[in-house]
Parts: C-alpha cells; sequence; structure tokens
C-alpha cells in the first residue's frame, strides 16, 4: 500500500472517515494499487454504515485475491452481526489458516465456536493466541471462561430461567392497568401479586362480597395478553416456570430507536448475547435492564460497559426503573 492510502487507512482506523473520503476521491494509485483502493473503499462504506455495499465490495476484492486476509476478516466480521454465522466462521478459519497470529480473527471464531457449543475448537484459538502472546490478558480471561462455562452451562440456564420465574410471580398486581374496584378487591382479598393471582380460581374470585363478572373479566383480559390465566399454577406441575409477555419500552428520538444493533459496532460477545435476546434494535435495547443482560450465558461486566458507552454516545441508556 503506498503513502497515500496508508494514510487515508490511518484516518479511517482514527474514525475520521470524512476525511479519509476526501482523501480517498482525490488518490490516483497506480494499477497494482487498485485492490488496496477498493478494500479501503470497502472499509470506508463500512464506517459509513452502507454495510450492503461494505459486503459487495470485499466479496468483489475476494474473487479477485482469495488469499487477501483483511478483506476475509472485515467480510467475516459483517456477516457475522448479521446471523450469518457459517459463512463467518468459514471465512475467520481461512483467515487462520498460515502465519502470523491472526489474533482478532482467533478471538472472534473462538466466540462463534463457544455459541454453537465447540469448546474444544474454542479452547484451541485461545491457546493458538497464549502460545505466541503468554500474557495476552484478553485470551487467558476467555479461556477461563470458555473452560468454565463447560462445567456451569446448564447450572446457569436453569438459574437464569428461575429468576425470571420469581420475578413474574412476584409482579405487583398494582403494575396491570385495572379499574379502581377490581384493584380494591384484590386488595381485600390479599392478592398482592400476579403470583396470588395464578393461585386462585374464578370461582373463589366471585365468591367474594362485591367481586362481579365485570372485574372477573377484566383480570381474565389482563392475564391472557400475558399468556397467563386464573388458577394457572394449581393446574400445572410443580416448579413449572412461566414467562410474561412484556411489551417492548423505547426511549428517545423515534429515528434513533428504531435503528439496527449492528451500529453500535459491538464486540463479536456483546453481539451474539443481543442475538440471543432477539434484540434487534436499539429501542428494544434501551428498553433491557442491566441485571436482564447480565442474566444471558457469557454477558459479563466488560461487555455491559461497551453497551452502556455506546449508548451514551447516541444519548440513550438501558433502562433503570422496574417494570
Amino acid at each position: 500500500m503506498n503513502s497515500e492510502l496508508a494514510e487515508v487507512a490511518k484516518l479511517i482506523d482514527q474514525g475520521n472517515v470524512d476525511e479519509a473520503a476526501r482523501r480517498l476521491e482525490a488518490v490516483r494509485p497506480a494499477a497494482e494499487q487498485q485492490p488496496d483502493l477498493l478494500y479501503l473503499k470497502a472499509w470506508l462504506a463500512e464506517q459509513n454504515h452502507a454495510y450492503d455495499a461494505a459486503i459487495d465490495l470485499y466479496e468483489s476484492i475476494l474473487q479477485d485475491d482469495p488469499d487477501r486476509v483483511d478483506a476475509k476478516f472485515r467480510l467475516a466480521y459483517l456477516l457475522d452481526s448479521r446471523g450469518e454465522t457459517d459463512q463467518a466462521i468459514e471465512l475467520y478459519e481461512d483467515c487462520i489458516e498460515s502465519p502470523p497470529v491472526a489474533v482478532n480473527a482467533l478471538i472472534n471464531l473462538a466466540v462463534l465456536y463457544e455459541d454453537i457449543g465447540q469448546y474444544a475448537d474454542a479452547e484451541q484459538c485461545l491457546e493458538r493466541i497464549l502460545a505466541e502472546y503468554p500474557n495476552h490478558t484478553r485470551a487467558r480471561l476467555f479461556l477461563r471462561d470458555v473452560q468454565s462455562a463447560q462445567d456451569q452451562y446448564y447450572d446457569e440456564e436453569m438459574e437464569r430461567a428461575r429468576k425470571e420465574h420469581n420475578a413474574v410471580l412476584d409482579t405487583p398486581v398494582s403494575d396491570f392497568e385495572l379499574s379502581v374496584r377490581s384493584r380494591n378487591c384484590l386488595k381485600q382479598m390479599n392478592i398482592n401479586t400476579l403470583g396470588d393471582l395464578l393461585r386462585i380460581t374464578e370461582a373463589e374470585l366471585l365468591a367474594y362480597k362485591n367481586f362481579g363478572e365485570t372485574s372477573l373479566n377484566e383480570i381474565k383480559a389482563m392475564l391472557r395478553q400475558k399468556g397467563l390465566r386464573l388458577g394457572q399454577l394449581l393446574e400445572e406441575p410443580q416448579g413449572e416456570l412461566l414467562a410474561i409477555r412484556k411489551p417492548p419500552v423505547s426511549q428517545g428520538d423515534p429515528d434513533i430507536v428504531s435503528r439496527s444493533v449492528t451500529e453500535l459496532e459491538l464486540s463479536a460477545r456483546s453481539r451474539k448475547c443481543l442475538q440471543r435476546l432477539g434484540i434487534t434494535t436499539l429501542g428494544e435495547l434501551s428498553s433491557r435492564s442491566e441485571q436482564e443482560l447480565l442474566s444471558i450465558k457469557n454477558f459479563g461486566q466488560t461487555s455491559l460497559n461497551e453497551i452502556k458507552r455506546r449508548l451514551t454516545e447516541l444519548g440513550m441508556s438501558l433502562r433503570t426503573t422496574p417494570r
């Protein structure tokens, strides 16, 4: 890469995309520099969130030069962010075939391997990094997580499900939009939580003084919206786990909250955790609390801090009040 293109690459890496675009327009490289020019155009398109254009350009580069590792890595990163895991894995695997050690490709590949349960392959990727860089902190910590996840995976999932179950049952009935009459009746009957409602039958409610069909139908309709029903805990096996359907809460500028979370350019681990939650927009992300995110497998404080920082840059934040 000649000095002019190298300077443009430096500007893109620093996030100065406007100046990089201006400089790139002025560059007239020799014929042998055309692939480098095309790569920088692809990278610039990626930084400007023109992901379709960037993918097309990277694929075009690899058609002419299948061994170009930098284009493979960027293409794998973009495909991974779209959930095209199989293609991303193939490209990352190509990136690590020959020396030098491609640290970023190995770490991203380890994340993907871990996500699909290929723990031994994930360990191998991280051990290759540590063989070359024994003091690589991130690889060492990740390797420890991968090794512990093999023993704790099911326990973690059950613990998360248990917490969600208890949170549903402990939801106060005052959180729901009920009439004054219905709320007063429930209060007098000492029915304070959603769990209390799921442990009582229609007949028991109607037997209470001043509790009529109107209040009964109102409560049943409220429960139906959440996929629940009166007396449900009496009918289902002990320990049955419940899930309540919660409407997404968005905050901020509508043009921002509707944007894709891929625009946050998060690390591979953070992106995968959001995919597990089915979070695709910034509004959906801002409707989640820190506790909800931290309850997800492999989601730690580092990922949480990364997401909070990126949201803050957009004037947004995670939910801080209970639903």
